[in-house]
């Protein structure tokens, strides 16, 4: 694996400049993380992050509506973007000459994006977002039953109970004052991190950052700007759900058990051993659920478990068993927890916890083959913790963690009282 050896810098408005240098590749992967998310959304108004990660490939001072995206392509290269609960990032991969193509496109809309704004660009972006709602979530079997149990899992009114999809009711509702305020609060240098990977020098990189972001102000200091923005959501305790289980009878294919678990937020004590912990009992096809439920028992055809890491709220765990139709969710539910009790019971050996880190090895591994990839962890790792240079000493975190701690978080944070439950039923069946 590559060591990354990142450079670090901040410009007078705040911006923090990340550059780790690869002379073996001939691009240059550029990651822009905003620190804003859908946790950042005023009330009523779930989804406006998403909508303006759309908005921000609308024009800008200098670029045309669709021109930021025509011009990384012209130049050989690919841009494309993502928001979540706690971030909004744009990534863009370009042969290293484009460099500072890519630098001035992203510097002039975050320094000059309301001056395309148009009502026109909001209601085409805004059908384009709830289309994409309708894709993901509601024309698809299943395909609510994440976003409930997120708000199973957390009380009104908590900022990480919508997922960034939003509401299509909230959606309707953005207005361009919506918009303008959003942007006005949240995409500013010193709420950013500009990481580089590639054939680059840190110093080149540096100055252009300089060049091309410098002059934008931070927050707090053009007319009528917000003030410094106050974080009220730190890392917490993982707690029980709000409403611990939920009956869905809809037209899917056939039964379903998903359950979601607090877990330790990103980096927290205690979230290693949960990452293990549910790796073991669903992130392997020949250990857990997906070799008692599918392989011996045959009650289900899909069994898995994975983990959403948060950094500023207790993590999520996710457990989705599918099973055919006719099948009894009770005999599905049973089995789980048995499985879970057989983790906590002594069930994670040390051949057993060899197989799952090596699983969690190779996902790290992966993510950093690429230099995007490595780019987008850079700036998490600096957004998080202050520090990106933790890529270098992340993994040996994770796998110094031994069998002990591991079964220890099964049992007491895996354990059934603990999880928020959503069954769905075919329209139709009998019985839940």
């Amino acid at each position: 694996m590559p060591v990354l050896s990142p450079a670090r810098h901040t410009l007078s408005n705040g911006l923090r400049v990340v550059v780790s240098k690869d002379p073996t590749v001939p691009v240059a992967a550029v990651c822009l993380w905003y620190e804003v998310g859908s946790r950042d959304e005023p009330r009523g108004r779930t989804g406006l992050a998403h909508l303006f990660e759309h908005l921000m490939f609308q024009g800008s001072t200098q670029v045309p509506a669709g021109g930021h995206t025509a011009a990384v392509e012209d130049a050989g290269g690919h841009t494309n973007a993502a928001t979540g609960f706690e971030r909004t990032v744009f990534h863009s991969l370009v042969p290293v000459g484009q460099l500072e193509l890519v630098l001035w496109l992203e510097a002039d809309r975050m320094g000059g994006l309301p001056d395309a704004l148009t009502a026109e660009s909001l209601a085409t972006q805004r059908d384009v977002v709830l289309n994409e709602r309708r894709e993901r979530y509601d024309n698809v079997p299943y395909g609510t039953g994440w976003e409930q149990l997120v708000a199973m899992s957390f009380p009104p009114g908590h900022p990480f109970r919508a997922l960034p999809a939003g509401s299509p009711e909230d959606l309707r509702a953005v207005t361009l004052d919506d918009c303008r305020a959003f942007f006005g609060r949240h995409y500013t240098p010193d709420r950013a991190i500009l990481s580089v990977v590639g054939d680059v020098s840190p110093e080149a990189v540096v100055d252009l950052a300089e060049r091309h972001f410098g002059h934008i102000p931070p927050s707090g200091t053009g007319p009528g700007a917000a003030g410094p923005l106050t974080r009220t959501v730190v890392p917490g305790a993982p707690e029980k759900p709000v409403e611990a289980r939920r009956h869905v009878v809809e037209p899917v294919p056939g039964p379903a058990f998903m359950a979601a678990y607090q877990l330790p937020a990103y980096g927290e004590p205690g979230y290693a051993a949960a990452d293990l912990a549910l790796t073991l009992l669903g992130g392997m096809s020949s250990r857990g659920l997906h070799d008692r439920l599918v392989r011996r028992e045959q009650i289900a055809h899909t069994a898995r478990a994975s983990l959403m890491p948060l950094r500023w709220a207790p993590s999520l765990g996710q457990l989705n068993v599918r099973a055919p139709a006719g099948s009894a969710l009770a005999d599905v539910e049973r089995a789980v927890d048995a499985e879970i009790e057989r983790l906590a019971d002594g069930g994670v050996t040390e051949d057993a916890l060899e197989g799952a880190r090596a699983q969690i090895r190779r996902d790290w591994h992966d993510r950093l083959a690429h230099p995007a990839g490595r780019a987008d962890e850079l700036c998490a790792q600096e957004a998080y913790f202050g520090d990106a240079t933790r890529c270098d000493r992340h993994l040996a975190s994770v796998l110094d963690i031994g069998a002990a701690e591991v079964g220890a978080a099964a049992a007491e944070l895996l354990a059934p009282a603990r999880r928020a439950v959503l069954t769905y039923e075919p329209a139709g069946d009998a019985g839940p």
